[in-house]
């Protein structure tokens, strides 16, 4: 049978596991590629650091030259996060001539013309399942299994430490940091896990999921974006109240006037699939103009997970698969994008809107009456009993709207809060449709 060598640049978790593997599942392997897969040299940047994982110290090394000048490695696993050293490793190791498997999002996201360029015009192939959604294979769905569709929607939970947090806040009403903490404990969450919550990690895989479906070339920090930081208990408890969840969703929707593109919390009803997705777990929902609605879910984050992704990448490289897709699909080449960015502020969307108001008459019609002026009609009202805290007595006043404009909607909010009655920090999420 014959043989593939295999190099790795980065063992940290996912290079780990993709290393465990190939080095206990070599048969397997085999049998899926016709062909050995053969774990050749492993770069890292500490020799003495515990990996978890026992690998031969032949195989182990410091020097990328390991890997760039060794004629028998042909595709090498690039594992390590962030955007340098990794872009300028990538770059080596096509200019060495070797086909690139890799996970960085972040990477993809922000310099993926770039690279995808160099890698064409030295007929090399780069293949990135594991980017978005762990072990998840949304990547090849859309780009290969879903291609007689049009795709018109892309809903996804795209982040699993978010997920989790928000699970946690509204299962076991833990505050903000401490499932934060709880995140970090379980190896969910980084040290910093600023990405995560803030949105931007969902933006990032946004970015590479709507250009995969909709040739869409926009930059991931140009996509509309609010995180869980800021997420209140109170409104995962009006939600259930209103048969809603909240979750961070990431959002891609083909309408008559471009492609709609945000990420933020959002209101899911109770049961249906997005909506039931807990703990690190990812989900996407996707629809295509012949096969209709398909979903897929799984695991998003961690470590044999997102291994199992990378490793599924390497056995297409190794076969030959890869090469022609990388070809025919163009992917971040300078063709020009196929669809229009919808401006934000015109998007439509129900609302979910939350005033912390004064206990005094006329304020619901004060508010309704602003509402009005911006087009935004309301669907229903709950008002609770009056709390007590320092600016005195203060009434949780919850709207759901009709369908408004985000630019409607923000402008009334921003309206309202000018108000003697109403304290500021109200709060606005879109409402799944």
């Amino acid at each position: 049978m014959e043989t593939t060598h295999v190099g790795i640049v980065g063992l940290g978790t996912v290079g780990s596991g993709v290393a465990k593997i190939l080095l206990e599942q070599s048969t397997r392997i085999a049998r899926h590629a016709g062909r050995q897969l053969k774990l050749q040299h492993a770069v890292v940047r500490d020799l003495k650091k515990p990996r978890g994982i026992e690998i031969a110290s032949s195989i182990l090394s410091d020097e990328l030259s390991k890997i760039t000048d060794n004629a028998q490695i042909s595709v090498v696993a690039q594992l390590i996060g962030g955007l340098e050293p990794a872009r300028s490793i990538m770059l080596q190791l096509l200019a060495a001539g070797k086909d690139v498997v890799t996970a960085n999002k972040a990477l993809l996201a922000e310099h993926g013309p770039e690279l995808f360029d160099k890698a064409r015009e030295l007929g090399r192939s780069i293949a990135f399942e594991a980017s978005v959604a762990g072990g998840i294979p949304i990547i090849t769905s859309i780009s290969q299994c879903l291609s007689a569709n049009q795709i018109t929607s892309l809903r996804g939970i795209l982040n699993g430490t978010s997920n989790f947090i928000v699970s946690q806040m509204e299962e076991s009403g833990m505050k903000f940091d401490d499932a934060v903490s709880l995140a970090q404990q379980l190896g969910y969450a980084e040290a910093d896990p600023a990405m995560d919550v803030d949105g931007s990690d969902a933006a990032q895989k946004l970015a590479i999921l709507s250009h995969l479906a909709f040739g869409s070339r926009v930059g991931w920090k140009d996509i509309p974006r609010i995180g869980i930081d800021s997420l209140d208990p109170a409104d995962l408890r009006f939600a259930t109240e209103l048969g809603y969840r909240i979750k961070l969703l990431a959002i891609a929707q083909l309408t008559d006037h471009g492609l709609e593109l945000h990420v933020s919390p959002s209101l899911v009803k109770i049961g249906r699939p997005l909506a039931e997705v807990r703990e690190a777990y990812n989900a996407v929902s996707v629809v295509g103009d012949a096969v209709g609605r398909v979903f897929f879910q799984g695991l998003g984050a961690g470590q044999m997970p997102t291994a199992s992704a990378v490793v599924a990448d390497l056995i297409d490289m190794a076969t030959g698969r890869t090469k022609i897709t990388f070809r025919t699909l163009e992917l971040w080449s300078q063709r020009e994008a196929r669809v229009d960015i919808r401006e934000h502020d015109e998007t439509p969307g129900r609302y979910y809107l939350r005033f912390s108001v004064k206990d005094h008459p006329g304020v619901l019609g004060d508010i309704a009456s602003v509402l009005a002026q911006h087009q935004v009609s309301i669907a229903s009202v709950i008002q609770h009993e009056p709390t007590r805290d320092s600016e005195g007595s203060l009434v949780p006043l919850v709207i759901m709207t009709h369908t408004a404009t985000e630019g409607g909607v923000r402008q009334a909010v921003e309206q309202i809060e000018l108000g003697e009655s109403v304290k500021q920090g109200s709060v606005r999420m879109r409402v799944l449709d």
